[in-house]
């Protein structure tokens, strides 16, 4: 189950959003779990809300206003429905003073309290966008991930069918590595899988009989990537007996694999000696740019056949 804390939240963003801790400093380790957030009915991060409350309550100088414009036993009734909320970080955002109640609930609550001058939206924004990634659901792969083309290929195959020599070709042909021998998802949205590279293995690529080999310095800062979402699977595998008479030539539908609930496109390659296979990859990551244009090659091989033989 992925969590975070929000000592985590603070630190991480820190910079980026020039925040600073105001009160609830004995709050810093609340944790948002993956599991709280999609069992209930909270919204991850918006604007203060005491009707459908937020996990992380953003004040913008329009919120600030309306609780200033309370009377005291107001302001009272209102901080008494934001504790009930169950809000575990509340954040300040533009040149607003912040209310001294505001400062007294987050300390007798344990709530943090930061403040930032980035106005509300974009940081609703940037502290979605980073609790939704460390919150995703995740899972691992074996196989080899690059990027090829633009696009995420994870290649897969039984031990020794050749998946890092192959990822070490597409490399010098200028397409870049993010992970070997482990593959780290994470379901970023509905219909997206991020694929990463554990810290231990990132920059490396073992290639048998070479050994350990560190991409970044051999290739340069272009021939890795941190990241890249996942679009596409080649799974490479060797035809019983080396025969491929018995292999579908034309397969008229496209197979899939599901991960985490995301549907991956799959392209299934026989490796046989005169093969190359590079190219093919490629071919088949232009394919699936081709498709998600619109624009299917088989299909259209097979309506001009049907069209050529209506015609005779």
């Amino acid at each position: 189950m992925a969590q975070v804390n929000i000592r985590q939240v603070f630190e991480d963003k820190q910079e980026r959003l020039a925040l600073s801790w105001v009160a609830g400093t004995n709050g810093a380790d609340k944790i948002l779990d993956s599991e709280l957030v999609n069992a209930s009915n909270h919204g991850l991060v918006g604007h203060m809300n005491l009707i459908h409350p937020n996990w992380v309550q953003v004040f913008s100088n329009i919120e600030i206003d309306y609780l200033c414009s309370l009377s005291p036993a107001d302001l009272e009734a209102a901080l008494k429905q934001l504790e009930l909320g169950g809000s575990m970080c509340l954040i300040v955002a533009g040149a607003s003073e912040i209310p001294e109640a505001l400062v007294a609930y987050a300390n007798r609550t344990q709530t943090p309290l930061f403040r930032s001058p980035q106005g509300s939206v974009h940081l609703m924004w940037l502290v979605r966008h980073y609790i939704t990634k460390a919150l995703a659901d995740s899972t691992t792969r074996h196989g080899v991930f690059l990027d090829v083309l633009g696009v995420g290929v994870l290649i897969t195959g039984d031990s020794g069918v050749g998946k890092s020599e192959l990822g070490l070709e597409l490399i010098t042909r200028g397409n870049g590595l993010v992970a070997d021998d482990v593959t780290e998802l994470f379901r970023i949205s509905p219909e997206t899988l991020e694929g990463r590279c554990p810290e231990l293995l990132r920059d490396f690529l073992e290639v048998r009989g070479l050994g350990m080999l560190n991409i970044r310095t051999m290739f340069g800062e272009t021939s890795v990537r941190r990241k890249k979402s996942l679009k596409l699977i080649v799974h490479l595998h060797r035809p019983p007996g080396g025969d491929v008479s018995q292999l579908e030539r034309l397969p008229l539908n496209a197979s899939y694999q599901e991960i985490l609930g995301v549907k991956i496109r799959t392209v299934s390659i026989p490796v046989m000696a005169g093969r190359n296979l590079a190219v093919l990859v490629e071919a088949a990551a232009r394919n699936f740019v081709l498709q998600q244009r619109g624009i299917d090659s088989m299909q259209e091989f097979m309506a001009r056949h049907e069209q050529h033989m209506q015609e005779q």
